[in-house]
């Protein structure tokens, strides 16, 4: 089985206000550190943790697509530029993902 640790988030610097980007930075913090399902009026809300259940090179190719499609939906003011693996190969299956977002 896979395990994530708490994704990292990095914001590039662009044109974008301080207080826009503390709040995009907030507003991910909680969606990626939400599993999916947990939230009652919003099922969808948060990381499909059967995600984890794949082998590593699976999960780290379907946890991308699944930043990539729930930045898009709950906050539109950032796009996933990209996601580097900063301790994705332990024996033990940790990963910790660092997602690089840009604000539109």
């Amino acid at each position: 089985m896979v395990t994530i640790k708490d994704p990292i988030i990095e914001i590039e610097a662009g044109t974008a206000l301080d207080s826009t980007a503390k709040e995009v930075y907030r507003n991910l913090q909680v969606l990626y550190n939400t599993v999916a399902g947990e939230q009652a009026l919003d099922r969808d809300f948060g990381i499909d943790a059967s995600i984890l259940d794949h082998p590593q090179e699976n999960a780290k190719v379907l946890l991308v697509a699944e930043y990539v499609r729930k930045t898009e939906r709950y906050e539109p003011r950032a796009s996933v530029a990209r996601v580097e693996w900063t301790a994705g190969q332990s024996q033990d299956g940790t990963m910790t993902p660092k997602v690089v977002i840009e604000l539109v």
